[in-house]
């Protein structure tokens, strides 16, 4: 598992559980892509970026999104386990 976050402003990136061919591989296709991404601005490097901002926003908005009616519909239709438990934590 792939694990990354900014932590004092610096880019950490370390891996967990990961064999080190695979971690290479891995590693290697987002140096790939990368490339590909500054390419595809000329070599523009703050385009890309904000690109990337930009696509990770409209991502997150619409998990977001998805995530709100998964919650109405659970709220609508709780899964049988769910009325189960409850049912047996009344009593």
């Amino acid at each position: 598992m792939l694990h990354n976050y900014i932590s004092g402003g610096n880019f950490c990136l370390y891996v967990v559980r990961m064999s080190r061919s695979r971690t290479s591989f891995l590693l290697d296709q987002y140096e790939l892509a990368i490339d590909e991404i500054v390419a595809a601005w000329d070599g523009d490097l703050h385009s890309a970026l904000r690109a990337l901002m930009l696509a990770n926003e409209q991502l997150e908005q619409r998990l977001e999104r998805i995530s709100a009616q998964l919650d109405d519909q659970l709220e609508d239709h709780p899964p049988k386990e769910f009325l189960t438990s409850r049912r047996g934590s009344l009593h």
